[in-house]
């Protein structure tokens, strides 16, 4: 087999690879985001983050060092390790304290399309930052995600009574109350949240670019460490320690899932950065919406607001986020459009 027709084989290989590891990437963030939820229907913000990013940190130390990941440290560079560890501070700190908040007011069927927005919010960077072309196809595709996040605050709240609990579970959690969602808190936080996951791709991309898979550990293990950097100066406060010390056994029971199931979510979001492009890794990533609504049916049946509106405007998300991340050659050349249509849509702005 000629040189070239191995190279392409094994570009193939790694992008067919990136996917599934991106899939596997988006069921996981979406059960996190369930076991999150349910835990500051009760719960409090900073007792979630006490608990996920030292628990994240745990989950990657060893994981780094049984792969024989923790090796490959020396092979990242100075501006790697910085930019990692920026996306620590901006992912799983700020990013994850504004998701968080957004779904304790509005619960994560309202919030997720906003937050998905995240995507639209990466291409604007890559542009601005790295100079790279954005279409107008992909243009259309962040109006579409922004008109669908609009779509889903539309959906009236029928608050359902909270299921029975068992006497044990009664004792150890406190009373849940009926979930009425706090709209206006919810879309600013969510907006946020879109603004800082959006912009941490372009580090990790950047950082982890031309390494492998494993390399993804330790750059989890970077920004992990950062972030609990971070709260562990936070736990230097009384009023942080005093907030963490009424926390619930039943939240910490959440909390710990989720911060288990996110940490898995990052390791598999990472080495998918670091085999396949974006615009492969993106699309795959928005499959998190649609395992969302199952895990929301299955553990928040009680705490979330479902409807047909929120489940359009989660489509219409889903599908300007594909516009956005999917090559957009190869989706004019699949839908064969008019010449004057296609030509506009394939049309391109540059960044300097």
């Amino acid at each position: 087999m000629p040189p070239r027709s191995r190279a392409a084989k094994r570009r193939n290989s790694r992008t067919v690879l990136g996917a599934f590891l991106a899939i596997l990437s988006a069921a996981t963030f979406a059960f996190n985001n369930a076991a999150a939820r349910r835990g500051v229907v009760t719960g409090t913000v900073i007792q979630a983050m006490s608990i996920t990013v030292p628990v994240g940190l745990i989950c990657f130390i060893p994981a780094s060092l049984i792969t024989g990941a923790a090796a490959r440290l020396p092979m990242l560079s100075a501006k790697s390790i910085v930019a990692m560890a920026g996306v620590g501070l901006l992912h799983f700190i700020i990013g994850r304290y504004c998701n968080y908040r957004a779904n304790q007011a509005a619960g994560a069927n309202l919030v997720a399309p906003v937050v998905q927005l995240q995507v639209f919010v990466s291409v604007v960077l890559a542009v601005i930052i790295l100079g790279e072309a954005c279409s107008v196809l992909q243009m259309l595709g962040g109006v579409v995600m922004l008109a669908g996040s609009l779509i889903t605050q539309q959906q009236p709240h029928k608050p359902a009574a909270p299921a029975a609990a068992e006497p044990a579970a009664q004792s150890a959690a406190p009373p849940e109350q009926k979930f009425l969602p706090r709209r206006a808190v919810g879309y600013i936080f969510a907006s946020l949240a879109a603004l800082f996951y959006g912009t941490s791709p372009i580090l990790a991309r950047g950082a982890l670019e031309h390494t492998g898979p494993l390399t993804g550990l330790v750059g989890g293990l970077i920004a992990y460490g950062t972030a609990t950097t971070v709260m562990a100066l936070g736990a230097l406060s009384p009023a942080f320690r005093a907030n963490v010390a009424k926390l619930s056994r039943e939240n910490l029971r959440w909390f710990l899932y989720s911060g288990v199931f996110v940490a898995i979510a990052q390791g598999l979001w990472y080495a998918a950065l670091a085999i396949a492009p974006i615009m492969i890794v993106a699309p795959m990533m928005q499959l998190s919406l649609i395992f969302r609504f199952g895990f929301a049916r299955t553990v928040n049946r009680h705490h979330e607001v479902f409807g047909p509106l929120v489940t359009f405007g989660t489509v219409l998300a889903i599908a300007g986020a594909c516009m956005i991340s999917i090559d957009t050659n190869l989706i004019l050349d699949a839908l064969a459009l008019p010449a004057s249509i296609d030509g506009v849509l394939r049309w391109r702005i540059s960044g300097s």
